[in-house]
């Protein structure tokens, strides 16, 4: 399951929250009297924007967070296509010993992104706010900066849904758990289904964006909707299965297909997209432009969705290499990334094994999608260039 870094966050001290943000700049680009360029003021970070004052040092922590983005999907792909496919497929290991082991894991992690999405994702903030602590609220908001939240959290959803169904494409494949189900038990297929669509539709109802209406009731049913998938899928399917479906002659297929047509493509459409936002970057940091900018929020979108798609097989090498928190840590810690667009050390965004949690969190909370979010979006659209 992913972490969700608890770091503590510089909150601006004004009563009305904006979307905006500042920005920082290298020793250079401070205030010279020849050229008139202003200093970077990091003491707002929550507010930082972009400006050509400090264009290249503001486009060089972008290259250097999407480089890191690509390097991490193209790990992950890399890490299931070259072994841990395998091991789950044939589930030969200590840690998988027969099909039914690797089922148990799917529902464990269809189990644990239900769970993060309605107490997490959404609870979070819900409760932040409904305790009074609106600003805390605010910022808690996963995906804010892009107003990306729905469509984040209505992909965990749907990873759910590809797991259960054995596809990509919201069709039941012969070989997945659901037709399997549906052979012995349609009707507890059928409740599988609506539970899974409840809670997809249930996020999507909420008003846009998320981050304004927090404490909304259609907040409240997405929040209801997901724990009782949460339920559900712990509490009846697994144990159903593991009760009564647990031969590897009939559940093999269905490992099988899951990894090859699941778990791999989207692996794979995670390493493309994220080596094309790598490019619209580099792009951008040769020749900014209103539109280049544009061109890098729409390929961040592009390359969101199949990592939201990913979460509920947050197993295996995403896990074990902490690629997980790399490339998607929330909250950010703000204060620290203007401090870095300013001196421009980009040294603190690696880590190495062995490594304090500390330290080692404080690095994931500087790289990954969301900072990339934050450099590239303002109130829910592309930065402008000014």
């Amino acid at each position: 399951m992913k972490k969700i870094l608890k770091n503590t966050l510089t909150l601006a001290a004004a009563s009305v929250l904006t979307f905006g943000m500042t920005a920082c700049s290298s020793d250079k680009n401070e205030t010279d009297n020849d050229n008139n360029k202003k200093e970077i003021d990091i003491t707002d970070a929550n507010n930082l924007d972009y400006s050509s004052d400090y264009a290249e040092q503001w486009a060089n922590y972008m290259v250097t967070v999407s480089s890191l983005l690509a390097d991490d999907a193209d790990m992950l792909y890399n890490e299931w296509k070259n072994g841990y496919a395998d091991i789950f497929k044939k589930h030969n290991s200590e840690e998988y010993k027969s099909a039914i082991d690797c089922v148990e894991q799917i529902f464990d992690g269809c189990t644990d992104i239900a769970s993060e999405v309605g107490s997490a994702k959404i609870g979070e903030p819900y409760s932040l706010y409904m305790d009074g602590k609106t600003e805390e609220a605010l910022y808690a908001v996963e995906s804010w900066y892009s107003w990306h939240s729905r469509d984040d959290y209505r992909n965990n959803i749907y990873s759910i849904r590809n797991a259960y169904y054995g596809s990509r494409d919201g069709k039941v494949n012969a070989n997945s758990l659901s037709a399997v189900l549906a052979k012995v038990n349609p009707t507890l297929d059928e409740e599988a289904k609506q539970k899974i669509q409840a809670a997809a539709d249930a996020i999507y109802n909420i008003p846009q964006p998320f981050r304004n209406n927090i404490n909304s009731k259609e907040a409240s049913a997405a929040m209801t909707a997901c724990a009782d998938l949460e339920d559900f899928i712990d509490n009846t399917l697994k144990p159903y299965f593991t009760s009564n479906i647990n031969d590897d002659a009939t559940l093999d297929p269905v490992v099988k297909q899951y990894v090859d047509y699941v778990v791999m493509p989207t692996y794979e459409q995670l390493a493309i997209l994220n080596d094309a936002l790598d490019y619209a970057v580099i792009t951008f940091k040769q020749a900014p432009s209103n539109a280049n900018f544009a061109a890098c929020a729409n390929a961040w979108l592009a390359a969101r969705e199949p990592w939201e798609q990913s979460e509920a097989f947050l197993f295996g090498p995403v896990d074990e290499l902490g690629l997980d928190p790399n490339m998607d840590s929330w909250p950010l810690d703000q204060a620290q990334i203007a401090r870095i667009l300013k001196s421009q050390d980009f040294t603190n965004l690696n880590w190495r094994e062995g490594e304090s949690d500390d330290k080692i969190e404080a690095a994931q909370s500087l790289r990954g999608f969301h900072t990339l979010e934050y450099l590239i979006f303002k109130d829910g659209k592309a930065r402008t260039v000014k």
